[in-house]
């Protein structure tokens, strides 16, 4: 299935410790390349982050970012009752020395340890960052597919305009052979001196022989096929795309170059633009 390079996706995911966030996109890129925008508890997945991308995608400039923002300090902030329990026992000793001394609550609150934030359980965080990615992965991997499959019906049309055109042409050439043959008789007819018939004919049949594009037609015709065939290929196909583009342009180049008639330099031009149309497609293709 063709894949687009270009996609985005995202998720979330409540956890004990904070909203995990995932954010994916990606776009076009000769090769994989991967960055990465990690919260610090979860540094240390980055090797497995970016093999787990790497199973997904095998090319496209990537950029993910892994967050982890901090839950509301009203439903994580505890007190650590026992310690408070302590102070207060150590304040009623210290009452009859220092009978001024009062504390407030909220400096209590300040004493180092009086108030608990929870501790992030660091292989529990970065399980649930893994199934998090492999969740955005999926969505990511479906909007490149989804995308494809409109680059293949655009390649699509283009690649049957291209058959139609090359039929065309291949339906043209005996009348043109005919034609140049007729114009080069008639004006060997208009010599003052007389030629020679077999010369003639070997000179004909050897200029013929430059002017046939037949190769090419066929060459043209297996290009088609592999196209097609290449298209309904599992996996990435973007540089195979490309190599046989650079072929297309070869035998379009090699038409227009033998062409003697306008008809076939038309259909080489439009050919050409064809051709373009469908590599600036296969440039989004991975």
């Amino acid at each position: 299935m063709i894949r687009s390079m270009t996609a985005f996706a995202s998720g979330e995911r409540s956890t004990p410790w904070g909203v995990l966030g995932c954010e994916l996109r990606s776009v076009n890129h000769r090769f994989l390349e991967t960055g990465l925008r990690l919260a610090d508890d979860l540094r240390a997945l980055e090797p497995a982050l970016r093999e787990r991308v790497a199973a997904r995608a095998q090319r496209g400039k990537l950029d993910l970012a892994l967050r982890l923002r901090a839950p509301e300090a009203a439903a994580t902030l505890a007190v650590d009752e026992a310690l408070v329990e302590r102070l207060g026992a150590l304040a009623q000793r210290l009452d009859a020395k220092f009978p001024r001394l009062r504390v407030e609550f909220t400096q209590l609150l300040q004493l180092p340890g009086v108030l608990q934030a929870p501790v992030a359980d660091g292989e529990a965080l970065q399980a649930q960052a893994l199934e998090l990615l492999d969740e955005v992965l999926d969505e990511f991997v479906a909007a490149r597919e989804r995308e494809g499959a409109k680059l293949e019906a655009a390649i699509g049309e283009r690649v049957d305009a291209i058959e139609r055109i090359a039929a065309q042409v291949r339906e043209l050439i005996p009348a043109i052979r005919e034609g140049q043959r007729a114009k080069l008789a008639a004006r060997l007819a208009e010599l003052p001196h007389p030629v020679d018939p077999g010369r003639t004919e070997q000179e004909l049949v050897m200029w013929l022989q430059k002017l046939d594009v037949d190769e090419e037609l066929d060459r043209l015709d297996s290009h088609i096929a592999e196209i097609r065939r290449a298209l309904r290929q599992p996996q990435p196909v973007g540089r195979r795309l490309d190599f046989l583009l650079q072929e297309f342009n070869r035998e379009a180049n090699t038409l227009g170059s033998k062409s003697v008639d306008a008809r076939t330099s038309n259909a080489a031009v439009e050919l050409k633009v064809l051709i373009d149309q469908v590599r600036e497609q296969v440039q989004n293709i991975e």
